[in-house]
């Protein structure tokens, strides 16, 4: 599989490239959750969370921070790595909207990553980021939410809420809420309010 997605993926670069076109094209390869278990898989294979803890499904890092990888000859630059900016899904409607000159639909959640795309600006980094996951109606709903370094999860509604310090401890060893008190109150309230909408 591997294999074939690089072969694929390269076919359609060298297309963009033969159809002149490479230079007014913006690529995004990116995933929607992390390592997966379905029919067989094994998440451990080829190390797919790396230090992350979690799989898909899991509102841990490894179940939902996925590498962004984008390519804009020209507008883009190459070879370059950030990990500065928090950027999600719902942050490429507004980026294609501006990126296209549309209007950006009303109550739309996502902001434009247009500044980071192009000129390296820390964007996003301000804002909560919020996860909501039930598999089954029967099952345990599971909440998190990241605002800046710190990211809470809760593993169902009646467990207790974990804290991490994602600038220090990215595979989230470390559940410091009892350290943070103001900040469970604060990510106690938020998540509250993002149940209620």
């Amino acid at each position: 599989m591997i294999s074939t997605l690089d072969h694929d993926v390269g076919r359609i670069m060298d297309e963009l490239e033969q159809q002149g076109i490479a230079e007014n094209t913006l690529v995004v390869f990116t995933s929607d959750n992390g390592p997966a278990t379905e029919h067989g898989a094994v998440a451990e294979y080829f190390d797919g969370a790396g230090p992350l803890r979690g799989i898909k499904r899991d509102l841990y890092e490894g179940g939902i921070r996925v590498p962004l990888i984008v390519s804009w000859p020209g507008k883009v630059p190459a070879g370059e790595t950030d990990d500065s900016s928090h950027v999600t899904f719902w942050d490429f409607l507004p980026t294609l909207a501006e990126l296209g000159g549309a209007k950006v639909p009303h109550g739309v959640d996502g902001i434009s990553i247009v500044p980071s795309l192009l000129e390296g600006a820390d964007v996003g980094n301000d804002r909560p980021l919020y996860w909501e996951f039930r598999l089954k109606p029967d099952t345990p709903l599971m909440q998190a939410v990241r605002w800046g370094h710190w990211k809470a999860v809760r593993a169902s509604e009646e467990a207790d809420l974990e804290i991490y310090d994602l600038k220090i401890d990215v595979a989230e060893t470390d559940d410091v809420a009892a350290q943070h008190p103001e900040l469970v109150k604060k990510f106690e309230s938020y998540l509250r309010s993002a149940l209620s909408h």
